[in-house]
């Protein structure tokens, strides 16, 4: 009787974590994307004791938002394009070798064929997603296992990612990896990710704050997420990273983000 009694309150307490993410995931059956909506907030983004282009640390606010639970895959892009660039053939697999502007073409056919409007995420999504959104732990900087970075759900990168130490030199399936808070997999490692942003080492000294979106132009685009070619280290959620938009390699990959009427309800994925 006690030993049912525990049973009941471990399913009890576990109940709203999965209410919450049951109902923010949905699919958009052509092609199996699950987009999960993000409630908005504020974060500290950025962090003071890293490179340089990471400083300061500044108070950011967003809008809600989705972004899609797994890194575009080998079959999805497929699907579009009808070619497969990747460096390693596993249709499960992140698409890789994926320059910036063969992905915009591939969201603007995506779009075209489907009615939606599909986007690649902003940086301060990104980095907002990655660490949980209004869910994000706070973790012990005494531990450690612990690298004095935050990564996206987990404390221990073999955990939450596929890198450098546990990759075996190729990409893995999506969704293998515990998710993060908000039921987001592969935010650290697998491969790096696009994101719809300008680059510039300095942007973060204007400290901005509402629903940023980067400079207004430059030559490159901003990369984040480590890569399973990456140290632990260079999994962490505030890491940047920028590549030319012809940039085409092996780690390269990207996630799709779209934009939450103010209703909460997302138009452009079906409830799964």
């Amino acid at each position: 009787m006690r030993s049912l009694c525990c049973l009941v309150f471990v399913i009890v307490c576990a109940l709203p974590a999965f209410a919450q993410r049951k109902y923010n995931k949905r699919e958009h059956k052509p092609l199996q994307i699950y987009m999960v909506n993000v409630p908005g907030g504020k974060f500290d983004m950025g962090d003071d004791t890293s490179m340089v282009d990471r400083r300061p640390a500044h108070t950011v606010r967003l809008g809600n938002f989705a972004v899609s639970a797994y890194e575009v895959t080998q079959r999805q892009w497929r699907a579009v394009m009808d070619n497969n660039p990747s460096s390693y053939d596993c249709d499960d697999c992140p698409v890789n070798n994926v320059s910036y502007d063969d992905v915009l073409e591939f969201i603007s056919r995506l779009n075209k064929a489907l009615g939606t409007q599909y986007r690649l995420p902003t940086e301060a999504e990104w980095e907002y997603a990655a660490r949980g959104g209004q869910l994000e732990r706070i973790h012990n900087v005494n531990d450690p296992h612990y690298y004095g970075k935050q990564l996206s759900g987990r404390q221990l990168p073999q955990t939450i990612a596929w890198f450098q130490r546990n990759a075996d030199d190729h990409i893995h399936r999506v969704g293998v990896k515990q998710p993060n808070e908000l039921g987001l997999y592969d935010m650290s490692g697998n491969v790096e990710e696009w994101c719809s942003d300008f680059y510039s080492e300095t942007y973060y000294t204007s400290k901005p704050v509402a629903n940023p979106k980067g400079p207004t132009g430059g030559l490159s685009h901003v990369v984040r997420g480590g890569s399973y070619f990456s140290e632990p280290s260079e999994l962490s959620v505030t890491r940047r990273a920028a590549f030319l938009p012809n940039t085409r390699s092996v780690t390269l990959g990207f996630r799709l983000a779209a934009d939450l009427p103010k209703a909460g309800v997302h138009k452009v994925c079906d409830e799964k």
